[in-house]
């Protein structure tokens, strides 16, 4: 298990507002899930009905640590998060951890971690646009990869509540600020309310040997997402 401590910190670090954070090691064995959660798992391999109850943990001790109280969190339709009402949150999973975070401050929450390693450099293609590249000449390809993935995983998850819309990789286009660890993701085509143009601001951070994003929606203008 990496240093919890540190990936904590790091994780508060990339939102202005108030929120509850939980982590569980998906490596462990975990609590049932609750009422409501367990549909969606059905026919499920063993490894996988672990992590999806390491995650509902998680979100639970985000809620009790947000001063809360703990509640399910069953899949919609659409295999998304059915956070309780009032409640925005996000989940994300690697193969040592699980993190969930939760706020009533905010429309929307996307939360990515993605251990360090090298992309296959023949899907950074399918990842990074020649723009993103060419901006960003000075990051080495391989973790410019997987800083770009990163972060549009974030804004991807921070939107999906909004819009309930998917989309690919070409949607939206990242700019960073590597020396103040934040990002911008533009939209280069209108999705439900964003119109062309028009960017979710996120933060990045490098911890514990793993990459950790975030982007909210309706928290503070100009001070991280």
């Amino acid at each position: 298990m990496p240093d919890t401590t540190a990936i904590e910190q790091a994780v508060r670090g990339l939102f202005d507002v108030p929120l509850g954070l939980g982590l569980t090691d998906p490596g462990l064995p975990q609590p049932p899930v609750w009422p409501g959660e367990a549909e969606a798992m059905t026919g499920a391999i063993p490894a996988r009905r672990n992590e999806f109850a390491a995650g509902r943990a998680a979100a639970r001790m985000a809620m009790q640590d947000a001063g809360l109280p703990a509640r399910a969190v069953p899949v919609q339709a659409n295999r998304a998060p059915d956070w309780p009402p009032g409640l925005a949150g996000s989940i994300t999973h690697t193969d040592q951890l699980c993190l969930a975070v939760v706020s009533n401050s905010v429309r929307s929450l996307g939360l990515d971690a993605e251990q360090l390693h090298r992309l296959d450099e023949d899907i950074i293609p399918i990842i990074c646009s020649e723009k993103e590249i060419s901006r960003h000449a000075d990051i080495a390809l391989p973790r410019l990869g997987l800083m770009i993935f990163a972060a549009k995983e974030a804004a991807y998850k921070a939107q999906f509540p909004l819009t309930g819309q998917l989309f690919g990789f070409e949607v939206l286009d990242v700019t960073f600020d590597v020396a103040g660890g934040r990002f911008d993701a533009t939209f280069l085509q209108p999705i439900g309310p964003f119109a062309i143009g028009e960017s979710l601001p996120g933060r990045f951070a490098e911890v514990a040997g793993h990459l950790v994003t975030g982007v909210a929606i309706g928290q503070r203008d100009g001070e991280g997402a």
